[in-house]
């Protein structure tokens, strides 16, 4: 995609760019940039909130324009073109859904800001913490809304969750740990140029299995424990290795020092039997579990019986709407992301993911993806003691690498 140069103009007073928000029954423009593959699933949630008189879609940015068979029926013939800005021009979208490459983020965030456009962004912001403070700052000045996709922390687990630590339900907090075992073929990789990819062409892409797939953990578990910013993340230890033919990792696990506690994080794409991903906090008399994907939570503690609860979530798209209404609260602003863009920066800046040997890993039957015999259990040990893979007696796993993103 392409995009005009355009200053960002931060001596402009706050909110003097963006417009005003519509009323409630006026349905608010938007455009989706990015509408196939994981784009898809936007393309579907407009078409929901279209139904409902909420939006409207204006435009389609795409390199090659969607065939009439791509676009859901009742969406109409939105404007398509491979500008983002020339497109912002001319349908007066007020919102941009943004689910492109990685390393387009930040200058096509800041497109939309430049021209009084609110963003939702999908994860991970932005390649390295350079260009995520670029993106934070750069909406700032330009005084409009900027929403991540972090979709977990819509979820209403994550106040409840909050509030049962804050109630001593499970003594004092010791740490939280977050497992992620899931299975990607071959083909995943194939599915785009930047795919599996630390760089691209002298860019930053990064996209790793905790940085981009298995990216929810990380965020939310520093969400349950409140040290979603920059400066909560003190340290970070990184393990990052690889069973495919690919440049990044697919195969690894970190650990994140916090005033709350260390928060161990461990994924792979590469499990032997693939299950929902959770976050575990640990505290001197209980724990919690939460499978983010089901907003579902498992309440453990000494002397009580196990209680599980089941949460609703707010969309994250409908949140942004509503903040412009109303004055909602933004969900996840760029803020709340700083301590999990210090995961991205010490993976993007740490050694290259190593090669597992050859005898670590198999072909699963059918040939069309690898699997780590052995790693389900590492992901769900690491979770469950806050260790990582070299401390847990890997084999193949050397010492942890220690940074600060």
């Amino acid at each position: 995609m392409t995009t005009e140069s355009v200053p960002v103009r931060g001596s402009v007073p706050a909110l003097a760019l963006a417009p005003a928000p519509a009323p409630e029954s006026a349905p608010v423009p938007v455009v989706l940039a990015g509408a196939r593959g994981h784009g898809r699933r936007h393309l579907d949630n407009i078409r929901r909130l279209q139904r409902q008189n909420r939006v409207r879609l204006a435009g389609i940015c795409e390199l090659t324009p969607l065939g009439a068979d791509e676009i859901p029926e009742g969406l109409g013939a939105p404007a398509q073109s491979a500008d983002l800005g020339a497109l912002l021009d001319t349908t007066g979208a007020a919102v941009v859904v943004l689910c492109t490459p990685i390393p387009t983020h930040t200058d096509l965030a800041l497109t939309a800001a430049a021209r009084g456009v609110h963003v939702l962004l999908e994860k991970p912001p932005a390649p390295s913490f350079a260009e995520y403070r670029r993106l934070a700052d750069g909406v700032r000045q330009a005084g409009v809304a900027c929403q991540i996709g972090f979709q977990s922390l819509g979820s209403h687990a994550v106040p409840a969750v909050r509030r049962l630590i804050a109630e001593g339900a499970i003594g004092e907090v010791t740490g939280a740990g977050g497992a992620g075992a899931w299975a990607r073929d071959e083909a995943y990789y194939r599915r785009a140029p930047w795919a599996g990819r630390r760089r691209l062409g002298g860019t930053d892409v990064v996209d790793g299995v905790l940085t981009n797939p298995l990216a929810h953990i990380t965020a939310t578990a520093l969400a349950l424990l409140a040290t979603t910013g920059a400066d909560d993340v003190t340290g970070v230890e990184t393990e990052l290795w690889r069973a495919n033919a690919i440049e990044s990792d697919d195969t690894s696990c970190a650990r994140l020092t916090t005033a709350r506690g260390p928060v161990t994080v461990a994924a792979t794409l590469c499990a032997e039997h693939p299950g929902e991903p959770y976050v575990m906090v640990h505290g001197t008399s209980g724990r919690i579990t939460f499978w983010y994907k089901q907003d579902r939570v498992l309440l453990q503690r000494a002397g009580h019986g196990p209680q599980e609860f089941r949460h609703g979530r707010t969309d994250l798209l409908e949140n942004l709407l509503a903040h412009l209404a109303t004055g909602a609260r933004l969900l996840v602003p760029p803020e709340t992301t700083g301590g999990f863009m210090r995961l991205v920066e010490a993976v993007r800046t740490g050694p290259e993911p190593a090669a597992l040997p050859a005898g670590a890993w198999r072909t699963a039957p059918g040939g069309h993806r690898r699997t780590v015999p052995g790693v389900d259990g590492l992901v769900t040990a690491a979770a469950d003691t806050l260790s990582l893979y070299s401390e847990l007696g890997a084999a193949w796993a050397r010492p942890k690498e220690a940074t600060l993103g």
